[in-house]
C-alpha cells in the first residue's frame, strides 16, 4: 500500500471514523489497552488514529502516540487537551517504518489496526522490535486473512481496493509473526463476531 494513499484515505476517514471503524473496533481496542494497564510503563501506540484508545490508559502508563495522517492526529490533539489525559507525554506525526526514537525506549509498543495498513509492514514490525526494551512487549490487534468460507471470499473479491479502501482486506498473518527478537506469547479471537485476533510479543534478546 502506497503511503500517499493511506496519507489521502484517512484524511477523507477522519471526520467519520470514530463512528464508523472505530465503533466497530471498540471492544477489541478496550480490552487491549486493559491488557497494557495490568503492565504499565512507557507505552507507544503505533498508529494512535483519533485517539480513541487514549481514555482507556490507566495512571500507570506514559502514552506517546504516533501516526502518518495530521487530520487524524489534530483531532487525537483535541482529544487530550477536552479529556485532559495527563497519560499522554507525546502525540507525534511519523513515518512507523522509521521511528524518531532510540533502541528499547518503550516498555510496551501497540498497534491496533494498523499493520495492515502500513506499506512494507515487516518493515515496520522491525523497528516496533527496536524500540521496545528486551522483555518489554508488542501487542497487536488487526483483521488478518481467512482461509476459508464466505468471509476469505469477500477478502480475495476486494483485495484489490486497499487503497481506497485505506487496509489490506486479505493480509497474512505470517507478515508480522517472523520479526526477529519477537516471540508471540499469547493469541486470542476479539470482537466483532472474532473477526479481530490479538496477538501479545516479548521482546527477547537479539
Amino acid at each position: 500500500m502506497d503511503l500517499s494513499a493511506v496519507s489521502t484515505t484517512y484524511a477523507r476517514w477522519a471526520r467519520f471514523y470514530d463512528q464508523s471503524f472505530g465503533a466497530l473496533t471498540h471492544a477489541g481496542r478496550r480490552r487491549t489497552v486493559d491488557w497494557v494497564n495490568a503492565r504499565g510503563g512507557r507505552v507507544l501506540e503505533i498508529g494512535v488514529g483519533t485517539g480513541l484508545a487514549l481514555p482507556f490508559y490507566g495512571p500507570g502508563c506514559r502514552v506517546t502516540g504516533i501516526d502518518f495522517s495530521g487530520e487524524m492526529l489534530t483531532r487525537a490533539q483535541a482529544r487530550v487537551a477536552r479529556d485532559r489525559l495527563d497519560t499522554v507525554e507525546l502525540l507525534a506525526r511519523m513515518d512507523a517504518r522509521s521511528l524518531g526514537f532510540a533502541d528499547a525506549s518503550f516498555d510496551t509498543v501497540t498497534a491496533m489496526h494498523v499493520m495492515s495498513v502500513v506499506p512494507e509492514p515487516e518493515r515496520v514490525m522491525a523497528e516496533i522490535a527496536r524500540v521496545t526494551r528486551p522483555g518489554g512487549h508488542v501487542v497487536l490487534t488487526n483483521h488478518f486473512r481467512s482461509e476459508t468460507g464466505a468471509m476469505a471470499w469477500l477478502e480475495r473479491r476486494t483485495a484489490g481496493l486497499s487503497d481506497h479502501l485505506g487496509w489490506h482486506s486479505d493480509f497474512d498473518l505470517a507478515r508480522v509473526t517472523g520479526t526477529p527478537g519477537l516471540e508471540l506469547i499469547e493469541t486470542r479471537a476479539f470482537p466483532p463476531a472474532g473477526m479481530m485476533t490479538f496477538l501479545a510479543f516479548r521482546r527477547v534478546a537479539d
